[in-house]
């Protein structure tokens, strides 16, 4: 099964950023790469997503919002295209900008009612097939493979430092299916050969191949104090493959006690669990389940929460997780995380 479709949430209201968010929207503050070029925040996720093979990619706006991401796609006019004819990179950039702004759709979300009513909205989109679904508000890259990162990437950190980066760097087992590429992603990988072959978007669009058509979530290793942040999982490894796991429980946001009690994974430390990383590849049957949840007003602190809905899919035809172990997740979504990620998805030390 190829995966050809992806979703990118940026609906929401990037309260935590006010009042800079009321000027420019979170998802579109400026984000400078390994390669030394200044973008948007979610032009990012378009970037890895191509390389990943995706064909497709249907962003989630609020109304009114779609011209506005469409704007910064397109592109300056000719007069300052002219101005960039001194800067080769720059001028590359706009032109492989015009190319993201014909192939992007939009849902729009217009009421806030969380994140698994914001992921409805695609449902059309979908259209019955598996989609990739991003954190609009992070980024994600693997270990100096991805796109903006094969030739810029940072030096690995020292154990236990945290600069709102989550990587691991052990042993990657699982092997990537061959998959059809776009012409740019094709070039990218002539240019730099096994370029993806570790973005946590391909790995994990990937899985499908392996999956039996059920959903897929990134984990990764956190500890008790970041269990109020993360969906969190129990689950046994798969022996053929350790990393992917048959997930049996999953809790939004958990205590430490039913943590503790309840979210076991084999072959983790003490005091380790597995939570989201931050994509998901969903199975078509999500939308049944979301459909399922509004219709009978079922919420959690007053929205419609994907997670409930993955561990009801979960229930119903079994989830699996898949844990990346070289790549790393950055959180723009704070204030004081977004500092510490511009510095570290840079590479500066």
């Amino acid at each position: 099964m190829i995966v050809r479709k992806a979703v990118i949430p940026i609906a929401g209201l990037g309260t935590r950023h006010f009042p800079a968010s009321h000027a420019v929207k979170k998802e579109l503050f400026p984000v400078v790469g390994p390669d030394g070029i200044a973008r948007a925040l979610f032009h990012y996720h378009l970037l890895e997503l191509e390389s990943a093979g995706i064909e497709e990619i249907c962003i989630i706006v609020q109304p009114g919002e779609e011209e506005m991401v469409r704007d910064y796609l397109r592109g300056p006019g000719d007069t300052y295209l002219k101005r960039l004819e001194k800067y080769p990179a720059l001028l590359r950039e706009a032109e492989q900008m015009r190319g993201f702004e014909k192939r992007i759709s939009f849902a729009v979300q217009r009421r806030q009612e969380g994140y698994g009513h914001a992921v409805f909205q695609t449902k059309k989109f979908a259209a019955g097939e598996m989609v990739l679904l991003g954190l609009g508000d992070h980024l994600f890259r693997g270990k100096r493979l991805s796109p903006v990162a094969a030739d810029f990437a940072p030096s690995p950190r020292p154990s236990g430092e945290r600069v709102g980066v989550r990587g691991f760097e052990l042993e990657n087992k699982s092997a990537s299916s061959p998959r059809p590429s776009p012409p740019l992603a094709k070039e990218e990988r002539e240019k730099n050969p096994g370029l993806s072959s570790l973005s946590p978007y391909r790995e994990l669009a990937d899985s499908a191949t392996i999956s039996g058509g059920k959903s897929v979530s990134a984990v990764n290793r956190i500890s008790a104090d970041e269990l109020k942040g993360y969906g969190t999982i129990a689950g046994t490894r798969r022996a053929d493959n350790p990393r992917l796991i048959d997930v049996s429980l999953i809790i939004e946001k958990p205590a430490v006690a039913v943590a503790r009690e309840k979210l076991h994974v084999n072959d983790l430390p003490t005091g380790t669990w597995l939570g989201w990383f931050g994509l998901h590849l969903l199975a078509p049957s999500i939308y049944d389940v979301l459909e399922e949840m509004i219709r009978d007003n079922v919420r959690d602190h007053g929205e419609f929460q994907l997670t409930r809905a993955q561990e009801i899919q979960r229930q119903r035809e079994g989830y699996l997780a898949l844990e990346m172990t070289g790549a790393e997740r950055f959180d723009f979504g704070v204030p004081d995380d977004f500092v510490r990620s511009l510095q570290a998805f840079r590479g500066a030390s």
